[in-house]
């Protein structure tokens, strides 16, 4: 941390009981709070009635740690939301505190994690930080989107795959399909296709392809290895898979 911003409150993490004392600016009374707290932290209302805030907020860590809104570790060590925890071992990162306080708290600024000589934040207002913020987590929820989409994307395109490559295999095997079984292979194929191809209750496109075109370019691209993924094959397929699926639906 450069000389100009260093801030005798802060530290690189905290335990639950040492956040609260410094979110409610009660540090010379560190001491007495921090060993009632060790040994029943659930009590700190009824210990201390004078300050009100060491409860309630304790409790809004809790129940953020616990509804994963703030990330958490054990003595310092980050560890993946959801592990289970010991409130002895509990501790939350300065930056991760920081960013949790300010989306849910904007109107509260403790010195300990914003006071800092050269802190820009401190000439950001708090309507100007939740507007900031509704534009990220926009972006962010876009992001999460389009990775979702890809996902499925990936996943549909290797189905498509693993389809030929199973009737492939079976006409190997058997020599040449029964009716029903390419009948059912052809629904399986035009169900794929429907379900990459349509769109939300709220109108939003389920994938990132525009048309049954699209996805015969992307399988050739993705499996141009595979004999049996041609340009011509996919279309032949894909055509015959539609017209079954009209007629059962």
């Amino acid at each position: 941390m450069h000389a100009d911003n260093f801030n005798p409150l802060a530290k690189t993490f905290y335990r639950p009981i040492d956040a609260v004392l410094r979110w409610c600016d009660l540090m010379q009374y560190e001491a007495e709070i921090v060993q009632a707290g060790d040994h029943c932290p659930e009590r700190l209302g009824a210990l201390f009635p004078q300050w009100p805030c060491l409860q309630a907020n304790l409790e809004r860590l809790y129940d953020a740690i616990r509804n994963g809104e703030l990330p958490y570790g054990h003595f310092g060590v980050s560890v993946p939301l959801g592990t289970p925890w010991d409130p002895v071992a509990l501790t939350v990162r300065h930056a991760d505190l920081r960013r949790w306080m300010q989306r849910h708290y904007p109107d509260q600024r403790p010195a300990f994690l914003f006071e800092s000589v050269n802190d820009t934040h401190e000439h950001i207002s708090p309507a100007a930080y939740l507007s900031l913020q509704a534009e990220r987590d926009a972006l962010v929820q876009e992001r999460n989107s389009l990775q979702r989409q890809l996902h499925e994307v990936e996943a549909d395109l290797q189905a498509l795959g693993l389809e030929q490559q199973s009737l492939n295999a079976l006409v190997k095997s058997q020599g040449q399909l029964s009716e029903r079984s390419e009948h059912t292979y052809l629904q399986i194929i035009g169900a794929l296709i429907h379900t990459v191809l349509d769109v939300s209750p709220a109108g939003k496109k389920l994938s990132v392809f525009e048309d049954q075109a699209a996805i015969v370019d992307a399988v050739t691209a993705r499996f141009a290895d595979i004999s049996g993924l041609k340009k011509r094959t996919l279309d032949g397929k894909f055509a015959a898979a539609n017209r079954v699926l009209k007629k059962t639906t």
